[in-house]
């Protein structure tokens, strides 16, 4: 099958079946590019109402890029990968601070930016400026390697190369962005990963992965991710309407988020009482009730299953004077009720935030 065939057949598909997503009905950069950034790693029904909220908030990048961090990652929280609205933010200032506001218009500046990688500087590129340069996401990939019959590994540096050769070889010169969107579209909506309904498909007569019966074998890829299972435990440590709190550094999931004082244990048969090193360090806070939760929170990430159990400590108000003491030497903060809701939290503290209400 011709190129251009193929990008006919999928223009024509696209016009009948495309969702009608706020992103595609603009050639704006800033919101073109704040929609990819939200939906990487992000089904389209997740990331709608952070896009909402992000557009509402800060109409355009200059608006972004002059907010307080603290509320960029607020905004943020829940979605997840929170790198992203880190690179999101530092993005937004690099355009408004030294391109003076506005995009580069092309693909080789655009990729330059800030947590900008291949596939998106595409997608701006070609959705916003009309550039011919293809998308090459998990779309992408299943839909060329089932029709062309294209077996090189998606996992592998050489095979993602190779796929982005053919993609460019292929993309039609006029209506580049167009296309972009549909095969896209193909391959969440018609050719999804498992089970896909080929007898509906109008590439069927000529895919190759159908007619070898290889659609579940393609696209390959051999390499597995290999997930490592963590067992927090968290003091939840109150004073009245102050909860001591702090915040997540550099090196570790979570990068800049807020969370309770922690201790991070090798296996779950270890949480227990007498293992949780803060009953030791709060002991001479003699006015001082524990409550141990005996449910386990399980917090799945990409690369690490997060086992996590709370242990909430309540010290009288008497004792605070001591507590701030203990709290600051340890690099924690207490804060109010206020406080903590604005700040930005890690999914698994906001669930057991909310089971404690």
């Amino acid at each position: 099958m011709s190129p251009e065939v193929f990008s006919n057949i999928i223009l024509e598909w696209y016009s009948l079946h495309k969702r009608d997503l706020p992103w595609r009905n603009t050639q704006n950069p800033y919101i073109i590019w704040l929609s990819e950034i939200i939906l990487q790693q992000t089904r389209v029904a997740q990331g709608m109402p952070y896009f909402e909220k992000y557009v509402e908030n800060y109409p355009s990048i200059q608006d972004l890029a002059l907010a307080p961090e603290d509320e960029v990652m607020r905004l943020w929280q829940g979605l997840g990968y929170y790198s992203r609205a880190r690179n999101l933010h530092a993005c937004a200032k690099d355009i408004h601070y030294k391109y003076g506001g506005k995009f580069p218009g092309n693909f080789e500046e655009l990729i330059k930016l800030k947590g900008v990688g291949n596939y998106t500087a595409a997608a701006i590129a070609s959705f916003a400026f009309g550039e011919a340069v293809a998308v090459v996401d998990g779309n992408v990939f299943r839909v060329l390697s089932r029709v062309f019959g294209i077996a090189e590994d998606i996992a592998s540096g050489r095979g993602k190369r190779k796929f982005e050769e053919f993609a460019n070889k292929i993309i039609p010169r006029q209506n580049p962005g167009e296309y972009n969107q549909a095969i896209m579209e193909f391959g969440a909506l018609q050719c999804v990963p498992k089970n896909p309904d080929c007898s509906s498909c109008p590439l069927k007569q000529s895919c190759y992965a159908l007619n070898r019966g290889m659609v579940d074998l393609l696209p390959v890829k051999s390499k597995k991710l290999k997930v490592k299972e963590r067992y927090f435990q968290y003091a939840h440590i109150l004073c009245g309407h102050m909860t001591v709190v702090r915040q997540r550094g550099e090196g570790d999931i979570w990068q800049g988020l807020f969370d309770f004082p922690l201790q991070e244990f090798k296996q779950s048969n270890e949480f227990e009482r007498e293992n949780h090193h803060f009953f030791e360090a709060l002991n001479y806070i003699e006015t001082i009730d524990v409550v141990k939760d005996e449910h386990v929170y399980k917090h799945i990430l990409t690369h690490q299953r997060i086992f996590a159990n709370f242990v909430k400590f309540e010290v009288k108000e008497s004792a605070r004077p001591q507590l701030e003491i203990w709290a600051s030497n340890r690099g924690y903060q207490l804060v109010d009720a206020e406080k903590l809701e604005a700040l930005a939290k890690p999914r698994l503290i906001l669930k057991y935030l909310n089971e404690e209400k």
